[in-house]
This record gives structure tokens, sequence and C-alpha cells, in this order.
């Protein structure tokens, strides 16, 4: 493990089941859960997990947000809606690739960028 490299990151979830099911979903991230207030996530690039919290986080309110690599934009876009994940921002251009924002169960804003 390299020294002071980002290791992991949590964020709030209103509704962890709904969350969890939908990142199982539409990105197949694998779940543990430690008690009825926490599910650790992996299989995401990343490890993290959600803590029970009536909290969200949004970057036009100043939180940082969690980009995902897609090697499908519009196949990815698809699943999230019809996973129950809302189009906050629509697929756009910007130097090195495209993107989209959206809204998963929780309120947490996140992105999914491609090269393509």
């Amino acid at each position: 493990m390299s020294h002071h490299h980002i290791n992991y990151i949590e964020l709030a979830a209103r509704d962890l089941v709904a969350t969890e099911a939908f990142f199982t979903q539409v990105f197949n991230w694998q779940f543990t859960h430690y008690g009825p207030d926490y599910s650790a996530f992996s299989d995401s690039g990343l490890a993290g997990g959600f803590y029970k919290a009536d909290l969200h986080a949004q970057a036009s309110k100043g939180s940082a947000l969690v980009v995902i690599y897609s090697t499908h934009l519009e196949k990815t876009q698809a699943a999230v809606e019809q996973a129950g994940g809302k189009i906050s921002t629509a697929i756009f251009d910007f130097p090195g690739g495209r993107r989209f924002h959206f809204i998963e169960p929780s309120g947490n804003e996140l992105a999914v960028w491609s090269q393509q």
C-alpha cells in the first residue's frame, strides 16, 4: 500500500437497503454489513462505505464528487435510470471525455464518465 493515497471513502445514506440495492444492480458492487447502520462496499475501484444518516452529498453544496468510470456511458446511464437513479446533469462533453451526474436513492450525487 502506498503512503498518503486515498484509501477509503464514506457517504451518508438515508436508506441503506435502497442504496445498496441500487449500487449492486447498476455497478455490481459487493457489500459487507457492519451492524444496522453501516455497509461497506468493494469491487468499486476504491473501497468505501455508507453510514446511516439523513444527510447527502451534493457537489453544488460543496461536497466532493465521486466519479465512476464507464466504457459504455449511455448503457450505464440507462442502468442508473432503470434502477431508480435520477439524472441530475445530462451527458456533456469536457476535455478528455464525456460524463453525466445522477442522484442515487439516498440523495447522494455521483457522476459517471467515459473517454468516448
